[in-house]
């Protein structure tokens, strides 16, 4: 039987025949409406228009910071601009760029040593820089700049303080700009528009059927968006995609290297004698993304010729769906930091299967210029290669890594012994509390190496605990595992390490922010304890500093430990207000301990930002928020996450209700449940196997899994391998069990692997068929994350709306 809601009059402006508010009913129109954008509260659209955080970049020699600032939203118009959808990418075809890029629009250089902010005159007035990086040496800059008709390189010479037009050669930044220098920072190489091609002219009339034929062998896919579709594709994915491989002289000279050619890799040994260049080539899929299409890899020299080619990998669509599967043959292929020219790759010994059993998955090789010497082999793997880190021959740290155990492995190799391989840590690396960090490096003559001294090297990580995150560095012994706490970040605040600025002084690059302080960047030194700050950022939005954040922690019936960021409006006082409607978001997470699943994330020491994305902002209109709150999905030993999906998903719920109503905050005959992507499936599935909701709010989900067959999220199993797992765990096939409201809103355009918004349509459908409450909302030009101010204030006003309409009830 469908709840009923008994609800007071609200004036909601919402376009004719959409829905009809009267005293005690509520009516949906069967028929599609007509809505122009609507805006929320004010409070909420001073949240959406706070300026977003800044960014940093430390200069290699550590003495200048580059603060990048980012504008808020673009409108729709923006949104709306064409668009291609070619292999997998999304493109901007009129300046060949990535669709829809998120730009730089402020740029300031501020000197470490003091914390003055150094001029930079010269830069364009209409600042969108796609991409920026620094030489080497620090003494220049590169930037991006992007325009409505191209993507143009400029220079910013730091020392004189000014910026200027590099080229008039517009770059090829379809892939985002690719600015690689040379060590000795004389220039750098980058992609240009191709020459001389002709644009193919799309027709509406076809030369013939398209066809594809499977010739009996296995080859599974995930649910991919953005595939090429026919030869007219084809034909745009090789015109857009194709550039040339430039190199940009600081002096103002250009060279070409090499043909014309779908280039994805581009990387100059540290000697900068050799560029490792990769490309694809046909034949292309229409089954898989560009990323699974035929590539070769070769060495060139510096004249652009090849030397020396790597590995030629043929068409891979017919990779196994499990997360540890790979391409067989060389793969991974990259410089070794520390060497002159020398190459690093993985090969894997089981086929690239993980169902296949094998002692040793991966081989890990190095092959050192001129090239014609037999591969050294550096180490056998147990897992996949993970990351190659040196300092020097003699001390290489080699990352291991397997989805299926979560395990990793950390390995010190020293390619001049033919000593065995020492292994550093083996540890679970879903175990936050006791992650030993990563190591900082130092940049030596543009490359950056490892930095060890007296076998110790530098580690930093989250700092996970009880009490929240802890950011922390420590000196570690390579050879005995012994550590020493050098600093951790102590509260009130909440500060995180950077960048290593000086090794032998001991300085760091820190950002650092409190619960009423925005995140700004500092030095630390760690030897003197002295902090010095090199930014001041101002509170982006000052009328929601009365909204309170704790982080709370409760249990589910299991005994789980679980947590939430509780957020309560300004002024709010239980005694007086007594327990408030509530909004719980979520989103679902696996695991294979429940140690790991139990183990806290973030801090409360953070800066309370109110987000839009998420539910905070609603604290601006009387609710109780819930954010961030643990949906822990655990399988123990042989036991996997889903088997018991459901099970667990509404212990969790029941589980969030009870720590709000405990606390004397939550009404529980009015708490929401929402989430995103695979939080909007969540919320889907808790409303049709639970009446612990009042209603929901589900974003850009995925809602029927026979539509995503070869597997989904984190589930690697096939729908063949289990049909009852696909059905029970979609919500489409309990829609008849969906007797809660359900807000619905998805993307027109959505981009994301498994969420085509066919799905949200299917299930409303299904909702209304079965005489449910639901309405879905989608967004024109919009993808998995909306993008548009114009979108996001009406995805705002849709949801306050909905609750309001739902939530603030008479009792």
């Amino acid at each position: 039987m469908l709840k009923t809601l008994k609800v007071s009059s609200l004036a909601l402006a919402i376009g004719a025949g959409a829905l009809l508010s009267v005293s005690g009913v509520t009516a949906v129109d069967a028929n599609p409406v007509k809505l122009t954008y609507q805006e929320p509260d004010q409070a909420i659209i001073d949240i959406v228009d706070a300026a977003p955080s800044p960014g940093g970049s430390l200069s290699p020699d550590g003495d200048v910071l580059l603060v990048t600032g980012y504008p808020a939203l673009p409108t729709i118009e923006d949104v709306a601009a064409e668009q291609l959808k070619l292999a997998g990418r999304r493109i901007n075809p009129a300046n060949y760029t990535v669709s829809q890029a998120r730009y730089i629009s402020e740029l300031k250089l501020v000197d470490v040593d003091d914390g003055s902010e150094l001029k930079i005159d010269g830069l364009p007035s209409d600042l969108k820089l796609l991409g920026v990086s620094w030489a080497p040496n620090g003494d220049y800059i590169a930037v991006a700049q992007q325009t409505v008709d191209s993507v143009d390189l400029w220079l910013i010479d730091v020392n004189a303080g000014t910026a200027k037009q590099w080229s008039s050669t517009p770059l090829n930044a379809v892939w985002g700009p690719r600015l690689e220098w040379r060590h000795d920072s004389s220039g750098l190489y980058s992609y240009t528009v191709a020459e001389g091609l002709a644009k193919p002219k799309p027709s509406n009339v076809p030369s013939g059927p398209v066809v594809t034929e499977s010739a009996g062998r296995n080859a599974p896919a995930r649910t991919y968006q953005d595939l090429l579709q026919n030869k007219t594709d084809e034909a745009l994915f090789d015109y857009y995609f194709t550039s040339q491989i430039r190199f940009f002289a600081v002096n103002g000279d250009e060279q070409k290297l090499g043909p014309q050619a779908i280039y994805n890799g581009v990387s100059v040994s540290p000697s900068d004698d050799y560029l490792l260049v990769s490309h694809i080539k046909r034949p292309y899929s229409y089954a898989v993304p560009y990323y699974r299409f035929p590539e070769t890899t070769m060495v060139w020299n510096q004249a652009g010729e090849n030397v020396y080619t790597v590995v030629e990998q043929g068409l891979a669509d017919n990779l196994p769906i499990a997360f540890d599967a790979v391409v067989q043959g060389r793969r991974s292929v990259q410089w070794r930091n520390d060497a002159d020219a020398t190459l690093v790759w993985a090969e894997a010994t089981d086929k690239g299967d993980p169902a296949v059993e094998a002692e040793v998955r991966d081989q890990v090789f190095q092959q050192a210029a001129p090239f014609d010497a037999e591969p050294q082999k550096l180490i056998d793997l147990s897992k996949r290669l993970g990351r190659v880190l040196a300092a020097d021959e003699e001390t290489i740290l080699i990352w291991e890594r397997w989805w299926a155990d979560r395990d990793e492995k950390l390995w010190l190799v020293d390619a001049t012994s033919d000593a065995e391989p020492q292994l550093v840590w083996d540890r679970s690396w879903e175990d936050r509390y006791n992650d030993p960090g990563q190591p900082f490096t130092v940049d030596v003559n543009g490359r950056s190496l490892l930095h060890v001294q007296d076998g110790k090297v530098l580690l930093t990580g989250t700092g996970a605990s009880p009490e929240g995150d802890r950011p922390f560095i420590d000196q570690f012994d390579l050879q005995s595992g012994e550590k020493e706490r050098l600093w951790r970040s102590e509260a009130p605040y909440f500060e995180r390490p950077v960048d290593l600025i000086d090794a032998v002084e001991m300085t760091f690059l820190t950002q650092r922010e409190g619960v009423e302080d925005p995140a700004d960047f500092f030095v630390r030194d760690v030897d003197d304890a002295e902090l010095t700050a090199l930014t001041e950022t101002a509170h982006p939005m000052p009328h929601t500093k009365g909204i309170t954040r704790e982080m709370i922690n409760y249990e589910r019936e299991d005994g789980l430990a679980m947590s939430a960021e509780l957020y309560l409006p300004a002024g709010y006082d239980k005694e007086k207000d007594g327990p408030l409607p509530t909004m719980i978001w979520a989103y679902p997470r696996e695991y294979k301990s429940s140690s790991a699943a139990a183990q806290v994330s973030g801090s409360p020491y953070e800066f309370v930002r109110i987000s839009y994305w998420g539910p905070q902002y609603l604290a601006t209109q009387g609710y109780a928020v819930l954010a961030n709150a643990t949906m822990p999905i655990v399988g123990e030993g042989e036991n996997r996450p889903n088997d018991t999906f459901i099970e667990q998903l509404v212990m969790n719920g029941r589980a969030a209700i009870k720590a709000g109503v405990d606390r004397g905050v939550t009404d529980p005959e009015r708490v929401a449940l929402g989430g995103h992507s695979y939080g909007a499936f969540m919320t889907a599935n808790m409303l049709a196997h639970s009446d612990l909701f009042t209603t929901g709010i589900a974003r850009s989900g995925a809602y029927n899994r026979s539509l995503t067959p070869f597997g989904f999220q984190r589930e690697e199993r096939t729908v063949w391998d289990d049909t009852d797992l696909y059905i029970g765990m979609s919500p489409f096939f309990h829609a008849h069990k969906i007797n809660e409201p359900l807000l619905m809103i998805h993307g027109s355009n959505d981009n994301n692997s498994g969420t085509f918004p066919m799905q949200s349509e299917r299930l409303y459908q299904a909702v209304k068929g079965l005489g449910g409450t639901a309405r879905l909302v989608m967004l024109p030009h919009e993808s998995h994350g909306y993008r548009a101010r114009e979108s996001v204030l009406h995805m705002l006003w849709e949801q306050t709306r909905w609750l309001d309409l739902y939530l603030k009830t008479e009792k």
